[in-house]
C-alpha cells in the first residue's frame, strides 16, 4: 500500500510541474477519495431537487452511483446498470469541482499518461487506482495481516479514531481554503468551527447570495465583509441584506483567515511560517475548551503530525535544489521591488502547503462510508453540522418582503403632509373663517348628518347648479335645501346654542340653528316663488343680527385682533 501511495504521489508531483496543461490556476488543489466522494452525494442531491424537490438521497444511491462512476472514468466498462439521471449527475458532479477549482484524482491520472509525463517503471494500471480509490485494497490488507486493526482497538479507541480524523479534516480544511479560496466543501467543514453562530442559515445566505453573483462562498462572505468594513455608498445597499444578522461571525471568520495570509506574506522562512499557521489554527479550534477534552487532545496530535511533515517537505526541498544547483543562488527579486518580503517566501511557503495537501489527498480512503456521508455521534458530540445538511439549504422565497423601516416611516411622514394640507385649519376661532370652509364642505357634503324627514315629491325638485357664491341671500337659498329645512324643523334648538363647530377627524360640520349655514357647492335648488323667497330673507337676516350681537358678548380678549389679522 506504501509504495503505491508513492506511485500515485508521484503522479501528483508531475501535474505540479506542469500544472499550466491541466487548469489556469497554480494553487489548484487536488480532490482525495473521500472528497470525491462527498462530492457526488452533493451532486446527487442537486440532482435529485431538480427532478423531484427534495436535496436528499440515500446512501445506498450514492454508493452504486460511485461504484458506476469510478469504472465509467476509468474506462473500465462491464456489465453495469446505469443509474437514474447519471449524466445529469456527471455533469454536477464535474462542475462542482470545477467551481471549487479542484482535480479529482483520476482526471490527474488520465491526463498524465496522456501527455507521457509518467515514466514506465511508475505506471499504475486503471485497475489497481479503481482498487485504491474505493478502498478495496486496503481492506484487503487488512483482513490480510494476522492481527487486524479492527480487533486490537477497542470501543474507546475507534471513538478517539474517529475523533482524530475529524480534527484531521477541519485543519486541513483551513489550510486548504488559504491556499485556494474557492474551496466550497472546505468552507462548509469550517464555517461554524470553532462556533461562530453561522449554523445553516448563514451557510444558506452565503449561497444563495454566492449563486447570484457568480462567486465562491468564501469570496462572497470576505466582499460582503469589507463592503461593510470600508463603508460608502456601496454599504448603503447592505443595510438589508440577510447577512447583516451574521456580521460578527463572518467578521470574525474572514479576520481568521486574513492572520493566516498575513502569516504566510510575512515569515520569510518556510519552516516557522508553517509551524506558525498550524499554531494558530490549534489555538482557533480548541479555544473555550478544557484540556481534557477528546477533542483538543486529537487536534494537538494532529498539528504535531503535520508540522513533522511540514518540515520534512522543506528538507527535502532544499536537498533537492542543492542537488539540482552548480552552486548559483535562485533568483531572487530585487530589493526596490514593493513586495520584496512577501513575494518570495509567500510563494514558497503556499507550495509547501500544497505539497502537504497533496500527500493527504493520496491517503486510502474512509472504510466506513456512513460516518463520512452521514450525520453520526462525533459530530453532534462536537456541535457541528454534517456538509449534507449545510448544502440542502431551503430555496430563498420569492414572495415580497416587508418594506424596510426607513421606507415605510417616510410614507408615513408623506401620508400626514398631505393630509395636513387637505384638512382645514382647527382652531377655536374657526367661526371667522366661514367663506374659507365653505368651500371645503362642497369636498365633505356626504358627512353633513340628517335627521329622518319626509320624502320630497320630484315635482318640487329641479336639478341646477351653483355657478358662484352671490349675495348672502342667494347663498342661502342656494344651500339651503328641503332637506336641511326639514332637519331644522324636526331638531328643536336652544336660543342660546353654541356657534359653529367642527370635527375634523371624521370631516363632519355642524351647523346650529343661530349660525349661519355652511355653503356648498354642486347643491339642488329648490323651486319656491317670489313672496316665499322674501319671506325667508326677512326671518334669516334677523337672525343674523341676534347671532351677531351673541358673538360679539362673547369675544374673549385679543380675538378680535387676531380675527383681523387671519382675514388679511
Amino acid at each position: 500500500m506504501v509504495s503505491f501511495q508513492q506511485k500515485i504521489l508521484h503522479v501528483v508531483k508531475c501535474f505540479r510541474r506542469q500544472w499550466p496543461l491541466f487548469s489556469n490556476s497554480e494553487r489548484t488543489t487536488v480532490c482525495g477519495a473521500d472528497c470525491m466522494l462527498m462530492a457526488l452525494q452533493l451532486s446527487m442531491a442537486e440532482v435529485n431537487k431538480q427532478y423531484h424537490g427534495d436535496f436528499t438521497v440515500p446512501l445506498s444511491d450514492v454508493l452504486e452511483t460511485w461504484n458506476y462512476l469510478l469504472h465509467d472514468k476509468l474506462g473500465l466498462y462491464e456489465n453495469m446498470k446505469e443509474p437514474e439521471n447519471y449524466a445529469d449527475v456527471k455533469k454536477a458532479y464535474h462542475a462542482f469541482l470545477a467551481r471549487s477549482n479542484m482535480l479529482d484524482l483520476i482526471d490527474i491520472y488520465q491526463k498524465c499518461y496522456s501527455l507521457g509525463l509518467v515514466a514506465e517503471d511508475e505506471t499504475i494500471s486503471p485497475v489497481q487506482l479503481l482498487e485504491f480509490i474505493s478502498g478495496v485494497m486496503n481492506a484487503q490488507e487488512n483482513n490480510g495481516s494476522v492481527l487486524s486493526t479492527a480487533t486490537q482497538i477497542n470501543r474507546e479507541g475507534q471513538e478517539h479514531m474517529k475523533v482524530t480524523i475529524l480534527a484531521k479534516k477541519f485543519v486541513c480544511s483551513y489550510l486548504s481554503l488559504l491556499v485556494n479560496s474557492k474551496d466550497d466543501l472546505a468552507v462548509a467543514h469550517i464555517l461554524n468551527v470553532p462556533d461562530r453562530g453561522l449554523g445553516r442559515g448563514a451557510f444558506t445566505n452565503l449561497k444563495h447570495a454566492s449563486q447570484e453573483r457568480k462567486m465562491s462562498i468564501f469570496l462572497m462572505a470576505t466582499s460582503f465583509i469589507r463592503t461593510i468594513e470600508l463603508g460608502g455608498r456601496a454599504s448603503a445597499s447592505s443595510l438589508y441584506d440577510p447577512l447583516r444578522t451574521y456580521v460578527k461571525g463572518l467578521s470574525n471568520f474572514v479576520n481568521f483567515i486574513d492572520k493566516l495570509q498575513e502569516i504566510v506574506g510575512e515569515i520569510l522562512n518556510t519552516r516557522i511560517a508553517g509551524g506558525r499557521i498550524l499554531s494558530t489554527v490549534k489555538m482557533h479550534l480548541i479555544k473555550g475548551r478544557s484540556s481534557g477534552d477528546p477533542f483538543c487532545q486529537a487536534v494537538e496530535e494532529v498539528v504535531q503530525d503535520l508540522d513533522l511533515k511540514i518540515k520534512n517537505i522543506v528538507n527535502s526541498q532544499q536537498e533537492t535544489l542543492t542537488a539540482s544547483t552548480t552552486g548559483v543562488s535562485p533568483a531572487r527579486p530585487k530589493l526596490h521591488s514593493i513586495n520584496h518580503g512577501t513575494a518570495y517566501c509567500g510563494r514558497d511557503t503556499v507550495k509547501v502547503l500544497l505539497v502537504l495537501l497533496d500527500e493527504e489527498a493520496v491517503n486510502p480512503p474512509t472504510q466506513n462510508k456512513a460516518d463520512l456521508l452521514c450525520d453520526n455521534e462525533s459530530l453532534n458530540l462536537c456541535g457541528i453540522t454534517s456538509v449534507l445538511t449545510l448544502f440542502s439549504s431551503p430555496t430563498r422565497s420569492n414572495g415580497s418582503s416587508p418594506k424596510p423601516l426607513r421606507q415605510r416611516i417616510l410614507k408615513s411622514m408623506d401620508e400626514k403632509v398631505i393630509k395636513m394640507k387637505q384638512s382645514s385649519i382647527k382652531s377655536q376661532f374657526a367661526c371667522t373663517y366661514k367663506n374659507d370652509l365653505s368651500e371645503m364642505s362642497g369636498q365633505h357634503s356626504h358627512g353633513i348628518p340628517t335627521c329622518k324627514h319626509p320624502v320630497v315629491p320630484k315635482q318640487h325638485l329641479k336639478a341646477g347648479k351653483c355657478t358662484g357664491l352671490g349675495t348672502i341671500s342667494e347663498s342661502v337659498h342656494q344651500t339651503r335645501s328641503y332637506a336641511e329645512m326639514g332637519k331644522l324643523s324636526c331638531l328643536p334648538r336652544n336660543k342660546n346654542s353654541e356657534n359653529e363647530q367642527m370635527d375634523l377627524n371624521n370631516d363632519k360640520i355642524i351647523c346650529d340653528k343661530e349660525s349661519e349655514p355652511s355653503l356648498q357647492k354642486n347643491t339642488k335648488r329648490l323651486k319656491t316663488s317670489n313672496s316665499s323667497e322674501k319671506e325667508l330673507d326677512s326671518k334669516i337676516g334677523g337672525k343674523r343680527k341676534q347671532t351677531k350681537t351673541a358673538r360679539k358678548n362673547k369675544l374673549i380678549a385679543g380675538q378680535a385682533k387676531l380675527t383681523r389679522f387671519f382675514q388679511v
